[in-house]
């Protein structure tokens, strides 16, 4: 008899796991519905034993059914569709942003709180290095009381953006999230308050409402201040896909990563420590959520995890308001 644990994908739109399923020896691939024509060619070339259900309620019914990915078609209905896995007993994994209003979000976190399943973002931004590595470097102590924080995230704009934010997020809360992420996650900090202004330069497709650049700044719980730019303004000669550039600045010190992760520097003092030491692995985000379902902490609780996410969506929100 299998121990593990049964796992459904639902959606291809983001970061769907089909890639790194041999990475988790942990589930078994037992039902998958509204994928992309070629992933799903793939994955039933590979699994050919799964199910195929592009029925949602269907889906939810099938036996044994323990953990959704969840890539919704339209990142507007995701919250639904995690809110009813959550209310049949399932535990779900979902692409950011976990919602696209306060409110929304309110709903699945209190869902969330009260279910039997657990649910997760995929925020795994920071249990990577460099950033796992600065996070331990703040925790330290190293570089003294965080003051100051700068973070960026930059995709390219290969040109099949979605023209409407409700498709993906757009590009505040789906790309800008990171940035939060980088700050929070990093630091220990929350954000505590947030402005943002952005514009769609550069999109010239009728009927269009993506957003080119962001720049958002605020004021972190203890007193000091954040700075983010958001954009699909990389370019293909800089030879990676997202360019990151994330700088803390404390009291003693600050540590940095730029382009891209591929360099990073420590600086405490007059004592410049070039590279940081990032030769040992951070834990595996999704390791860690499958451990929380079968009963493990988590490194932080669901506020803290998706409270970049809601800075993020009250951003957008003072944006659409103004």
């Amino acid at each position: 008899m299998s121990n593990k644990i049964k796992l459904g994908f639902w959606g291809s739109n983001g970061h769907q796991l089909h890639n790194s399923l041999d990475n988790y020896p942990e589930v078994e691939l037992c039902i998958v519905g509204a994928l992309s024509e070629g992933i799903e060619t793939l994955l039933l070339k590979k699994y050919p034993d799964v199910v195929v259900c592009n029925d949602y309620d269907e889906f939810l019914k099938l036996s044994g059914l323990e953990l959704i990915s969840l890539c919704a078609p339209m990142r507007v209905e995701q919250p639904d569709l995690a809110i009813k896995a959550l209310r049949a007993g399932i535990n779900v994994y979902a692409e950011k942003p976990s919602a696209l209003t306060t409110n929304k979000l309110d709903e699945l976190v209190k869902v969330a709180k009260e279910s039997h399943a657990i649910y997760h973002e995929m925020a795994g931004t920071v249990f990577a290095n460099p950033y796992w590595k600065m996070k331990e470097i703040v925790e330290s102590g190293e570089v003294g009381k965080i003051v100051q924080v700068f973070a960026q995230k930059s995709y390219p704009n290969t040109g099949s953006r979605p023209t409407s934010e409700l498709k993906d997020g757009g590009l505040i809360e789906q790309n800008g999230v990171h940035a939060l992420r980088f700050i929070e996650h990093i630091t220990g900090l929350q954000c505590e308050t947030i402005s943002a202004i952005e514009t769609p330069l550069g999109d010239y497709r009728e009927n269009s409402d993506l957003q080119i650049a962001s720049s958002m700044m605020g004021t972190l719980e203890n007193g000091g201040i954040f700075t983010v730019i958001a954009n699909y303004l990389n370019q293909p000669g800089f030879g990676q896909w997202g360019n990151e550039h994330v700088r803390i600045f404390g009291t003693d010190g600050f540590v940095e990563s730029v382009d891209g992760g591929t360099k990073t520097r420590l600086v405490v003092g007059d004592k410049d420590f070039g590279a940081i030491d990032t030769s040992e692995e951070p834990p595996d985000w999704f390791t860690l959520v499958l451990r929380n379902i079968v009963g493990d902490e988590m490194q932080f609780d669901l506020e803290k995890e998706l409270h970049p996410t809601r800075m993020v969506v009250k951003a957008k929100e003072k944006v659409n308001r103004n």
